[in-house]
């Protein structure tokens, strides 16, 4: 079962104001690409809810959970 943004959101709330939560969604089938982002405006909040969820499970589905870091701050796929 895909996670929705509602669950997303309600998972990360238990630590804190959550401004947004989306599951990143294949544009034509709507189905889960497997990860989504999750923003919270404090730092001291959004750093509990890494330490707490990462590996944890999430609808049957262990979880990995960092911070996000641009595009270009990534190394380059092959």
């Amino acid at each position: 079962m895909d996670v929705s943004d509602e669950l997303l959101l309600n998972t990360f709330s238990k630590f804190g104001k959550v401004t947004s939560a989306t599951v990143i969604r294949d544009m034509f089938t709507q189905q889960s690409k497997g990860f989504g982002f999750v923003e919270m405006p404090s730092k001291t909040e959004a750093e509990e809810a890494i330490q707490k969820l990462n590996t944890e499970e999430l609808n049957g589905k262990r979880i990995v959970v960092n911070v996000a870091r641009p595009k270009r701050d990534r190394p380059r796929r092959r």
